[in-house]
């Protein structure tokens, strides 16, 4: 029996650094980085313009990002997921996806304030001109509504980091 690679996945606010997280944790652990920005980007150029066609689009991605990380992971390499995992239902989706086949996990939530999230937010529309109409305040407090902080109880491996103010 191989033995099977390790899935990473992220929790955090918009703007707590998952992306950035997530490039670097591939790097360490020469893993597959998977983007949900970057496939829906790719997939569908211009067509998402509001918080509900990211919904739809997301939606349509899961069947197949689920058996090509299971496939990955089959292999005995480890997945880092730059997937949102900030919600108790995202959380269950990803966990699904490397329990089904018995493959171990970790997810890491980036435990930042939400004004902590904010400013990097703002230096991210700098250095980033073409997130800008989405990378708002108001597009923060709507998302962030949603947020749900992870639990042991949802059966996770959890690694939290949170920075000082």
């Amino acid at each position: 029996m191989n033995k099977l690679g390790t899935l990473y996945f992220f929790c955090g606010k918009m703007g707590a650094g998952k992306s950035t997280k997530s490039k670097q944790l591939a790097k360490d652990k020469q893993a597959v980085l998977l983007s949900e920005d970057e496939w829906l980007s790719s997939l569908y150029p211009n067509q998402i313009t509001a918080f509900e066609d990211y919904l739809n689009y997301s939606a349509q991605l899961k069947p197949l990002v689920k058996t090509h990380v299971q496939n990955i992971l089959r292999t005995g390499t480890n997945a880092v997921m730059d997937f949102p995992g900030n919600t108790v239902k995202q959380r269950k989706w990803i966990l699904e996806i490397a329990s089904e086949i018995n493959a171990s996990h970790q997810l890491i939530f980036l435990n930042l304030s939400n004004e902590q999230c904010l400013r990097q937010i703002a230096r991210r529309r700098g250095e980033q001109p073409e997130r800008a109409a989405f990378d708002t305040e108001a597009v923060f407090n709507h998302v962030t509504s949603f947020f749900e902080a992870p639990s042991a109880s949802e059966g996770l491996n959890i690694l939290e980091f949170s920075q000082k103010e």
